[in-house]
């Protein structure tokens, strides 16, 4: 039977085989002088075949021409030889890789997706980028490229930007006050010199007040007045009648006995510094006209005497009662409002529990000075008894113990007069705080009073203006007349209505900064007062445990003082009785 291939064999294709063995084992040899062109002489001995085109996919000749341009591919061009195939012993290993069965390189089939990445894979800096496995020995220089080109050009968004961290100096400071409370002037007052001036009928404390502010209102930002307690209380008063419903810091109170004792001037002192520091943190009390005149004037008595000739006199109808013509009614007031009536029974209640712990203060602080009292004359006693004592290892003991006692004397007395200073004026002016709060409340009663006299009268004229009009027109001047009063009642009834919610709403502010103020003071207060307490205890121990070194240092002759011993004459005539005597009391010391 004819052979099937017959017809498509070319006339050399009965070339033995040994033909072929050579030209394969000639192909290294020509491989190895000319490494540059090994895919073209390889080509040609492929296609310089007598096959037929019908045979020519088989040979798969396009695919090794299209990886030359390949340049960094680590498998080289495809159809060159191998070291595998210099090292075959027969000589077919190289003849099949050149073109018999090509092997399939690993990253052939995905060549033609480095066209279909998206630009942001195929272009990055003009580079190329492969795909496929990852290299090992691949450095990845996104970081290089981020700072040789830029986000630009990369498809790939940029890192995101951490946010700012707030200034280490920022967080340290203090945290920032409102455009009022930065806009508030500032002030700062001391009351200070207390000394007593006139004579015996008209002699009166005089205190310094050094004022010290950033308020424009003032000539000066420093000044510096004299003012004595009466001066106070006016002021205290003034404030009172000019600004309804706030509650003034009020000043101590008056005492007739004992008012030029040195511990007295000095709580005054204090309660009146306090007083004035507080008035001028007022929001609403330090814009005061009042407060300029007391803080600034030189020739304060004139002043005030000029004031109250323009002015009507101190009393309920001064101020915006006066104003509106209503010095306030006597009729009794029943609280409609639940808040402002537990208020007031809270108010009522801590009245009650400051004046018993001040009772209380007030004890502890008499017990102290009769320690001190106590302590002072146990002193005197030892100090007695070592004088007499005729062994100065006794009496050196005794007079330094009198001397402790005298130290400790000083800590009893020193810390009750800070107890006062401290916590006993804290609690004697939240006292007069809640007097003044109600004071507030009454003002607000007295408003309230008002609003319901000034409705009264304006039913009376609406009463009158009917009857009027029910005569006719007869009395038409007299009708003009009226209708002009019923609208003044009507705008009085108005005023004396905002005033009265004013008031409310200004006393529930007034009682919040209170409560805030309260628990400050007192915190500031305890706190101080523990403190003091605290010092006090361990400069008591501290003196105690020096007595006690010095008694355990007995040998030591120079810790205590002894007194120098008597010298006395003796009779020319002693006897040897008496020189023995004399022995023994030498052989006792």
């Amino acid at each position: 039977m004819e052979d099937p291939w017959a017809d498509t064999a070319s006339p050399n294709s009965s070339a033995p085989l040994s033909q072929h063995v050579e030209d394969s084992s000639s192909a290294p040899a020509a491989a190895a002088e000319t490494p540059s062109n090994t895919a073209t002489t390889t080509a040609p001995s492929i296609s310089t075949s007598s096959r037929p085109s019908r045979a020519t996919p088989r040979r798969i000749v396009a695919k090794p021409k299209s990886l030359e341009a390949v340049e960094d591919d680590p498998l080289g061009p495809l159809g060159a030889p191998t070291p595998s195939s210099d090292s075959d012993n027969n000589g077919l290993g190289g003849a099949t890789a050149r073109g018999v069965q090509p092997p399939v390189p690993p990253l052939k089939e995905q060549l033609p997706l480095r066209t279909t990445l998206p630009p942001s894979t195929t272009n990055r800096g003009g580079r190329g980028r492969r795909s496929g496995p990852p290299d090992p020995h691949h450095i990845d220089d996104d970081d290089d490229d981020a700072a040789l080109f830029g986000s630009a050009g990369r498809g790939r968004p940029p890192p995101p930007v951490p946010a700012s961290l707030p200034s280490p100096v920022k967080s340290s400071t203090a945290p920032s006050m409102s455009v009022e409370q930065a806009a508030r002037p500032t002030f700062h007052i001391t009351v200070g010199d207390p000394h007593k001036v006139g004579d015996l009928a008209t002699s009166h404390i005089v205190y310094s007040v050094r004022t010290k502010t950033t308020s424009k209102a003032y000539k000066q930002p420093e000044f510096e007045v004299k003012r004595r307690y009466r001066d106070f209380l006016w002021l205290y008063n003034t404030l009172h009648s000019n600004n309804p419903g706030v509650v003034v810091p009020p000043p101590p109170e008056k005492q007739a006995v004992g008012r030029f004792e040195s511990n007295f001037v000095e709580s005054r002192r204090a309660a009146l510094e306090k007083m004035l520091n507080k008035i001028a943190a007022h929001p609403t009390l330090q814009l005061d006209a009042d407060l300029k005149l007391f803080l600034e004037s030189e020739s304060f008595n004139i002043d005030v005497k000029h004031k109250e000739r323009k002015e009507p006199p101190l009393g309920e109808s001064k101020g915006v009662f006066g104003s509106l013509g209503f010095g306030g009614g006597g009729n009794k007031f029943v609280e409609q409002d639940d808040w402002f009536h537990d208020r007031r029974v809270y108010l009522d209640a801590l009245e009650n529990q400051l004046k018993a712990l001040l009772k209380a203060m007030d004890n502890m602080v008499a017990q102290r000075k009769a320690m001190a009292e106590a302590a002072a004359d146990f002193s005197a006693s030892l100090h007695a008894l070592s004088t007499v004592e005729l062994s100065p290892t006794l009496s050196g003991p005794l007079d330094a113990l009198s001397e402790l006692q005298l130290a400790i004397r000083d800590v009893y007395e020193r810390q009750a007069q800070q107890d006062v200073l401290t916590f006993g004026i804290i609690i004697e002016e939240y006292i007069r705080l809640i007097g003044s709060v109600k004071q507030a409340f009454s003002q607000r009663q007295k408003a309230f009073h008002s609003w319901h006299s000034a409705e009264s009268e304006l039913m009376k004229k609406k009463a009158a203006q009917d009857k009027l009009l029910r005569q006719g027109k007869t009395q038409q001047d007299r009708l003009n007349q009226v209708n002009a009063e019923v609208i003044d009642a009507e705008r009085k009834v108005h005023q004396a209505r905002l005033l009265f919610e004013d008031m409310g709403r200004l006393l529930r502010s007034e009682l919040d900064r209170f409560e805030r103020e309260k628990v400050e003071d007192f915190k500031s207060g305890v706190e101080t007062f523990l403190e003091s307490a605290v010092e006090a205890q361990k400069e008591l121990i501290e003196k105690w445990e020096t007595f006690l070194m010095q008694l355990d240092a007995e040998d030591d002759e120079s810790v205590f003082y002894r007194p120098p011993p008597v010298q006395t004459k003796k009779p020319a005539g002693d006897t040897a009785v008496d020189r023995a005597r004399a022995r023994i009391d030498e052989d006792s010391d």
